[in-house]
């Protein structure tokens, strides 16, 4: 008989050699099975990436033999997750900007939300970039519109653990970014599928020498335009989400 609750780690990385040690190491005491997902990163990194692999029994690689971005990266290591007969998958970005000491804690909420999404509600520090925090906060914006709901604190960090039947079913039904824009896609279409978002408070931190590879101009039109299919997308599903959340409101009851 499967177990009812079986999480493992997803880790997606690109050419984030330097600081993948660091962020497995934080990892390890969650005892859990980890895929690190190599999106095609170069010679280097993938050498970094067979070490770990090849040191700790905990960890194994799926390789992709070309850059397919963090979207396309995601919906093969969730794929195949699932079919290695997980439950759930923890996603935890390569750069280690998350803080893995609320592992547990992100766990724990979906050990008792089981059908939810639980994801990472960002609290930064004085390294944040302030044109990304003004980028952000217009993307919560659009999201609560596209949603028609502020249930989503979040939907840009990186830190989440997906019930993977839920979102297996979601990447089967509707058409999801490959990019930048996934994790915020993923999030609205799971909502817009009748899956419960669960925020938790989390520290994020921007390294010094931390790589990124987002791209001011280039994932900035794709997440706009993301969010304009979307909307045109809650305009036809509308009723039905109005539907829900007065349904909600009606059980949530007087507060």
């Amino acid at each position: 008989m499967a177990d009812a609750f079986r999480p493992c780690i997803v880790v997606p990385v690109y050419n984030h050699g330097a600081a993948l040690p660091s962020t497995l190491a934080g990892l390890a005491s969650a005892g859990l099975h980890c895929f690190v997902i190599d999106d095609g990163s170069g010679a280097e990194c993938a050498a970094v990436i067979d070490r770990l692999a090849r040191a700790h029994a905990w960890i194994e690689t799926i390789r992709l033999p070309e850059n397919r971005g963090k979207g396309g990266a995601m919906k093969v290591a969730l794929r195949h997750a699932a079919g290695a007969g997980f439950t759930h998958a923890l996603q935890i970005d390569a750069d280690n900007q998350h803080d893995a000491a609320d592992v547990p804690a992100f766990l724990d909420a979906a050990r008792r939300a089981p059908r939810a999404i639980v994801v990472g509600a960002a609290r930064f520090d004085a390294s944040a970039p302030r044109v990304r925090l003004s980028a952000r906060q217009l993307t919560h914006l659009w999201v609560h519109v596209n949603t028609l709901s502020t249930e989503i604190e979040d939907a840009l960090c990186g830190f989440r653990v997906y019930p993977l039947a839920e979102t297996i079913a979601a990447l089967d039904r509707y058409t999801i970014g490959d990019r930048m824009d996934f994790d915020i896609e993923i999030v609205v279409k799971l909502n817009w599928s009748g899956v419960r978002c669960v925020s938790l408070p989390t520290r994020v931190r921007y390294p010094a020498d931390g790589v990124s590879h987002f791209r001011m101009l280039r994932d900035n039109a794709l997440i706009s335009k993301m969010h304009a299919r979307c909307f045109f997308g809650m305009l036809l599903r509308a009723p039905r989400l109005i539907a829900r959340r007065l349904k909600e409101m009606r059980t949530a009851g007087p507060s």
